[in-house]
């Protein structure tokens, strides 16, 4: 049984991880809750009640009634670095949203001290556990589609701001702290890589299509926030032997009928539209080609399943048993701080090409472990 720990009981946290944890626990325990607001733990303990509750972080730190396996860094973008190095120095296993930090120097920092304690510091998002991109994954490398050579992405919605359910205050998402790339991009930037492995370079155009914006959260109904990053990037990405990459992320989209993802090959397509998207389990839409003279066999597949459905059924779920896994069956981790400090660079080079109107060339790089291996 693991013993886990929530580090922000926020909206993430209680719309999420919290039910996700409660699916899983036969596999682990939250016994200790921190969070700055004491009505926000108060949230929190209708999922996981007999956790210890705490609004001083060096109190949650020192939590002794039993030893925390497994830390979750839940807080806001801007704050992962300083919480998951507070919780590495005090020897736990990390689990921290995406993005790993705010600058590539603190990325390599929380590596380090990691490293250097033996610690496992897992890395969101985990789109590369989730039972259908392992499968797709698994296809692409034994030549199902031929050989692969392009991953089409778009992620995008009016972010937050328009998100009626959302408890949280959208301004933050708004700010160069978050922005689009950061909130919803960096789930495509992580398949994207995930299935090509590390990036080359990049071009990027984009900006702020939208430059006030009025928010429609109960609490906030009509209040208007100010728009002080690009809420709109077309970034073309080039990988290693000869593949390429378009992601079209945005905080200006009302609504999309075009795939999240598609991926192009010699002899065929893997296509995931939007309504299967955020289902771990979802279904896929696949065109193989035959080089045939009738061509009988060459059709649309739509609905495909995975064969091997987990016990997760989102995205979130899917890290949370994939760090399971890892720590109790000892599997290796796929969802790395390299991997995570990859991606960061990416997303920090857009902005630099936007800026620029140059290519970025990309310099990190992440090792490719081998497949994951979820269990039940």
């Amino acid at each position: 049984m693991i013993k886990v720990g929530i580090i922000g009981c926020g909206d993430v946290a209680t719309h999420s991880y919290m039910p996700g944890l409660n699916r899983f626990n036969d596999r682990a325990k939250v016994v200790a809750l921190f969070d700055i607001v004491e009505e926000r733990i108060q949230n929190a303990k209708a999922f996981h009640p007999n956790a210890t509750g705490y609004t001083d972080y060096g109190e949650f730190l020192s939590h002794s009634d039993e030893r925390m396996d497994l830390v979750l860094n839940l807080t806001p973008a801007p704050l992962h670095r300083e919480i998951t190095s507070r919780a590495l120095e005090a020897g736990y296993n990390v689990y921290s949203e995406k993005p790993v930090a705010s600058t590539l120097e603190d990325a390599q920092e929380l590596v380090q001290i990691a490293d250097s304690r033996g610690l496992t510091f897992f890395c969101a998002p985990a789109m590369m556990v989730t039972s259908r991109m392992m499968w797709l994954k698994q296809q692409m490398e034994e030549g199902t589609f031929g050989r692969a050579y392009f991953l089409k992405c778009q992620i995008g919605s009016m972010g937050p701001a328009a998100w009626r359910e959302y408890s949280g205050d959208p301004r933050v998402f708004y700010t160069p702290k978050v922005g689009p790339l950061i909130d919803l991009g960096v789930y495509m930037l992580h398949t994207m890589t995930g299935f090509f492995g590390p990036a080359k370079r990049i071009q990027a155009v984009g900006g702020i299509m939208n430059e006030e914006r009025v928010m429609l959260q109960p609490a906030r109904f009509g209040e208007k926030l100010k728009v002080e990053v690009p809420d709109l990037y077309s970034i073309n990405i080039e990988f290693e032997n000869n593949r390429y990459g378009h992601l079209f992320n945005s905080f200006a989209v009302p609504r999309s009928k075009a795939p999240m993802f598609e991926l192009y090959g010699s002899m065929g397509t893997a296509s995931v539209g939007l309504p299967e998207w955020y289902d771990a389990n979802g279904t896929t839409d696949l065109y193989l080609r035959e080089e045939s003279a009738s061509g009988d066999n060459e059709f649309w597949r739509d609905g495909v399943p995975v064969p091997n459905p987990s016990r997760a059924v989102g995205v979130l779920d899917s890290g949370l048993l994939h760090a399971f896994d890892v720590l109790e069956y000892g599997v290796p981790n796929i969802l790395t701080a390299a991997h995570a400090t990859h991606v960061l660079e990416i997303m920090l080079a857009c902005g630099t090409a936007l800026e620029t109107g140059e290519s970025i060339e990309i310099t990190s790089t992440f090792e490719e472990e081998a497949r994951a291996v979820t269990t039940a």
